[in-house]
C-alpha cells in the first residue's frame, strides 16, 4: 500500500511517498541545488517539497519558472492542487502588467515565463524581497542572455530596500532575508554533455550542490517502466542515390571554386568545419576588407545550399527535397534572393538535378515504415498514444499525409507557432486544442516537429518514433521522455543506411554517454545520491578590469530610459550593473533616451545589414524620426564585422551610413558589443545628466518642427521616398498638394525619382483606402 507525503501545506493523500525524491529535497533544503532526474521521476514533486517547507518554515513568497505558457499553466494547476491554502498566481505575457502587480502582493506561489518576470523587474513593478525560494525548470536553459540568468542575480544581488524600493512588495517572513537565507533549486532532465556549460548554469544560478538520479539508482528503479529501444535501417533508393550522385558534382564544383579562392574544404566536411570557416571569412572581411574573403562567403553559402538538398534527399526523401527547391527557386527569383540561390539556379547540374526530381515519384521507405510501425502499434494497442517526430515541417507533413490512409490511425501535424514560406505556423490556441484532442483519443497519433519536445503539456506516450536520429543529446533525451512514464514504452529510431542519419545517430550517442558520465561524476556513485560543489568555470574576460568599469558609473544617479524592446539585447543588464538606474517604457522614437535632447537608436551589425539586403525603408525613416525629433540624435552599431555580414558589398554598407551621416545629419558611433554600448551609453548619459545638467524627459526637443521640415515629413512618409527625394519634389513641384497632384510622367521628370517611385508616389495618392 502506498505511503503519502504528510506537510501542513500539502493535501492529504495526494504525493505518493517516494524516498529518492525525499533524499533530493532534503538536500535542496540545505543550499541551492542543480537536481537532474530523469523525465517521469518527478522533478515538480521535489520542487513542491522544497516550497511547502520554505512557506511553512518562513512565509513570503515562492516564485516557479518554467520556459513556456503551456507549462507554467499546467504547473499553476498542479499547485493549486496540491497547496490547497496557498494563493498561487499564473503570470503570462497576456496578463497585463498593471493586473500583475496586484497579484505579486497577494499571491504566496507565484508560477510564471521567466520572461515576464525580467520585465517586471526592470519595469520596476515588483522585487524579490520577500520571495524565500525559486524553482528555475529547464534549469539547462540557464545560459547567455535567458531570462533566467538574470532573475538569479538580482534575487542574490537586490537585498533589503537596495532595489525597487518605490513598490510594495507585500508582508512576509521572507522580506529583507539576507543572501544566506536565499534559496534556488534547478531542476532538468537533461543537463548537457559539456562540463564546462554545466559548471556555467550552476554559477548563474548560483548553485551550490547537484543532486544527481539516474535510471540504475537502487532507489529509483522500482518506479521505473520498460523502455524498448529499436533500430530500423533502411536502405536509400537508386533514384534518390542518382540524385544525390548529381548533387555531389555540384557541391564538388563550389568546394573549387572555395579552393580557387584560397580556401580548401572537402565535400565530406562537418557543418561544424563549415561554420568555424564563415566565421573566419567574416572576420577576415571585417578586419582587411578582402575581396577574396567576401567571394568566399557567398561561395560557402552555396556549399551550405547543397549539403542541406542532399540530406535532405538521402534522409527525407524526394518529396522534402522537391519543396526545398521550391523555395530555393523562390530566392533565386526574389530580387532579395542571396547571390548563392541566384548561381545555383543557373547551374546546369542543378537544373538537371531539378529535372530528374520532377520525374521521381518514387517516396522514402522511411515512410512505408512509419505506416507498418504505427499500424502494428494501434493494432496491438487500441488505446496507444504515439508521437512521431521529424526535424522538418515538410517531412511532418509528409508523414502525417502517409498516415491519413491507415486503417486505425488517426494523425495531425503538431509545429511551432512560426509561419514560414507557404506553411502557416499553429497559434497556442490550436496546440492546445490538438493536445486536448491528443488527450482525448480524438487523435492517436502527433507528428511533430521539435516544439513537442519540451515546453508542452503532452500526455506520455506509447510509442516514440524517430523520423531520423537528431545529433544532441538533450534532444534525444527530451524525445526518449516522452514514453514509459506511466507504463511500459517503446522507441524506434529510423536511419537510412550510408546517410547523414548514421553520423547524427553516433553523434547523438557519444554525447548521450559523455552526458550520463558528467553527471555521474558530479553526483557521485549512482547508487547513492551525493551533493558535490561545483568548479567555478573559466573567467571570459579580465575580472578586474570589467569590474572597474561596470563600476564606474555607480555613484553619480544617471538615469536611462529603455524602450522595452531591449530587454534582450542585454545592454540595459550591463547598464544596471554599472550603476545606471535603468526605467523601461515604450519609446516611440529610438531606444535609449538619455536627456531631453540626447535619444539613441541601436543597431546590431546583423539588423543593419538585413534592413539594407530587405529593401526596406524602416531603417531610414527611424533614423529620419529620431533626426526630427531630438537636436542630438546617435546611432550606435554594434558588432565588429560589419562588413562580413551576409552578401552584400562593403560599398553598399559605406553609402548607408555615408547617407545617414551626411543627409540626416546623425552621428554613428561603433561599438565592439553589448558591454562595449552600454559604457558607451553610460558615458553620454554622464555627459548630459552630470555634466550638463539635463534631465531625461520623455519628449523630443524637436516637436515644433518648421514648416519645410513638415512637408518634407509628409513627402517622405510615401514608401520609395526618402529625405532627399522629397526635397528634390517639393522643390519642383512648390507645395505638397502639387506633388500629390502630378501625374506619373510629370513625377519621373524630377530628378531622383524613377518609374518604380512614381508609381509608388501614385498609388498611395490615389488608391482607395481599405482600412
Amino acid at each position: 500500500m502506498s505511503k503519502y507525503i504528510s506537510h501542513p501545506l500539502i493535501r492529504k493523500d495526494m504525493i505518493e511517498q517516494r524516498l529518492y525524491q525525499l533524499s533530493v529535497a532534503s538536500s535542496a533544503l540545505k543550499s541551492s541545488c542543480l537536481a537532474v532526474l530523469p523525465t517521469g521521476l518527478g522533478k515538480t514533486i521535489v520542487a513542491l517539497m522544497v516550497i511547502a517547507a520554505r512557506l511553512n518554515d518562513l512565509g513570503g513568497k515562492v516564485l516557479i519558472l518554467s520556459p513556456t505558457k503551456p507549462l507554467v499553466e499546467q504547473h499553476s494547476d498542479f499547485f493549486r492542487q496540491a497547496l490547497p491554502s496557498c494563493t498561487v498566481a499564473t503570470f503570462t505575457g497576456s496578463i497585463l502588467p498593471e493586473k500583475r502587480a496586484e497579484l505579486w502582493k497577494d499571491s504566496q506561489v507565484i508560477v510564471s515565463t521567466p520572461q515576464v518576470i525580467e520585465n517586471d523587474l526592470r519595469a520596476r513593478r515588483i522585487d524579490l524581497r520577500s520571495v524565500v525560494h525559486i524553482t528555475f525548470d529547464e534549469a539547462h536553459r540557464a545560459v547567455g542572455r535567458y531570462a533566467y540568468v538574470y532573475i538569479a542575480k538580482r534575487y542574490f544581488e537586490d537585498l533589503g530596500a537596495g532595489a525597487g524600493a518605490d513598490v510594495d512588495v507585500g508582508t512576509g517572513a521572507g522580506a529583507g532575508a539576507d543572501a544566506k537565507s536565499r534559496l534556488v533549486l534547478g531542476i532538468t532532465a537533461s543537463p548537457g554533455s559539456n562540463p564546462e556549460t554545466i559548471a556555467d548554469v550552476c554559477e548563474n544560478l548560483h548553485i551550490e550542490s547537484v543532486e544527481v538520479k539516474s535510471e540504475t539508482d537502487s532507489d529509483v528503479i522500482p518506479y521505473l517502466h520498460d523502455r524498448d529501444i529499436e533500430w530500423v535501417r533502411v536502405e536509400i533508393p537508386s533514384m534518390i542515390k542518382e540524385l544525390k550522385s548529381v548533387l555531389e558534382k555540384v557541391l564538388l564544383g563550389s568546394c573549387s571554386k572555395l579552393a580557387d579562392l584560397g580556401f580548401n574544404v572537402s565535400p565530406d566536411s562537418s557543418k561544424r568545419e563549415l561554420l568555424d570557416l564563415q566565421s573566419k571569412l567574416h572576420a577576415q572581411v571585417a578586419e582587411v576588407g578582402d575581396r577574396d574573403s567576401f567571394s568566399a562567403i557567398s561561395v560557402l553559402a552555396e556549399i551550405f545550399k547543397i549539403s542541406h538538398a542532399i540530406e535532405l534527399g538521402e534522409t527525407q526523401g524526394v518529396e522534402a527535397l522537391r519543396r526545398y527547391f521550391d523555395r530555393l527557386n523562390a530566392e533565386a527569383r526574389s530580387g532579395s534572393g542571396s547571390k548563392a540561390a541566384k548561381r545555383l539556379a543557373m547551374d546546369p547540374d542543378m537544373r538537371s538535378a531539378i529535372s530528374m526530381l520532377s520525374a521521381c515519384d518514387e517516396e522514402h521507405p522511411k515512410l512505408d515504415a512509419v505506416r507498418r510501425i504505427v499500424a502494428d502499434q494501434l493494432r496491438d494497442n487500441l488505446d496507444s498514444r504515439v508521437i512521431v517526430f521529424t526535424n522538418f515541417r515538410d517531412s511532418a507533413e509528409m508523414v502525417t499525409d502517409a498516415l491519413s490512409d491507415v486503417n486505425g490511425v488517426s494523425a495531425i501535424r503538431f509545429v511551432g507557432q512560426a509561419s514560414k514560406y507557404k506553411d502557416k505556423g499553429l497559434t497556442q490556441k490550436q496546440q492546445t486544442e490538438i493536445i486536448s484532442k491528443f488527450k482525448s483519443g480524438e487523435y492517436n497519433t502527433l507528428v511533430a516537429t521539435s516544439v513537442a519536445e519540451e515546453g508542452l503539456d503532452i500526455p506520455s506516450t506509447d510509442l516514440v518514433l524517430f523520423y531520423e536520429p537528431v545529433p544532441s543529446e538533450i534532444r534525444t533525451i527530451q524525445r526518449k521522455g516522452r514514453t514509459g512514464r506511466k507504463r511500459a514504452g517503446r522507441i524506434v529510431v529510423l536511419i537510412a543506411k550510408g546517410s547523414r542519419d548514421e553520423a547524427a545517430y553516433w553523434i547523438s550517442a557519444r554525447k548521450e554517454a559523455k552526458m550520463l558520465a558528467t553527471i555521474a561524476n558530479m553526483g557521485g556513485s549512482r547508487s547513492k545520491s551525493k551533493q558535490v560543489s561545483m568548479p567555478m568555470p573559466r573567467p571570459i574576460r579580465d575580472p578586474a578590469i570589467e569590474q572597474k568599469q561596470l563600476t564606474e558609473f555607480s555613484d553619480e544617479g544617471l538615469v536611462a530610459y529603455i524602450d522595452h524592446r531591449e530587454i534582450r539585447s542585454g545592454v540595459s543588464q550591463i547598464l544596471e550593473a554599472a550603476g545606471v538606474e535603468v526605467v523601461m517604457r515604450t519609446l516611440e522614437i529610438g531606444d535609449y533616451l538619455l536627456s531631453g535632447r540626447t535619444c539613441v537608436e541601436r543597431k546590431t551589425t546583423s539588423d543593419f545589414i538585413s534592413s539594407l539586403i530587405s529593401g526596406r525603408r524602416e531603417l531610414f525613416g527611424q533614423i529620419s524620426d529620431l533626426a526630427r525629433t531630438f537636436d542630438r540624435p546617435v546611432l550606435i552599431i554594434e558588432g565588429d564585422d560589419l562588413y562580413g555580414q551576409r552578401q552584400i558589398h562593403p560599398n553598399a554598407v559605406r553609402g548607408a551610413l555615408t547617407a545617414i551621416a551626411i543627409d540626416f545629419g546623425v552621428p554613428i558611433l561603433m561599438s565592439k558589443d553589448a558591454t562595449d554600448t552600454a559604457l558607451m551609453l553610460a558615458a553620454i548619459a554622464r555627459r548630459e545628466q552630470q555634466d550638463h545638467g539635463r534631465e531625461v524627459a520623455m519628449h523630443g526637443t524637436r516637436s515644433a518642427m518648421m514648416l519645410p521640415q513638415q512637408q518634407e515629413y509628409v513627402v517622405s512618409a510615401i514608401p520609395e521616398v526618402g529625405p532627399v527625394v522629397a526635397k528634390n519634389l517639393l522643390k519642383h513641384f512648390g507645395t505638397v498638394a502639387a506633388v500629390m497632384s502630378a501625374s506619373r510622367e510629370e513625377l519621373m521628370a524630377v530628378e531622383l525619382v524613377g518609374p518604380k517611385t512614381a508609381d509608388r508616389i501614385r498609388e498611395v495618392v490615389g488608391g482607395e483606402y481599405k482600412g
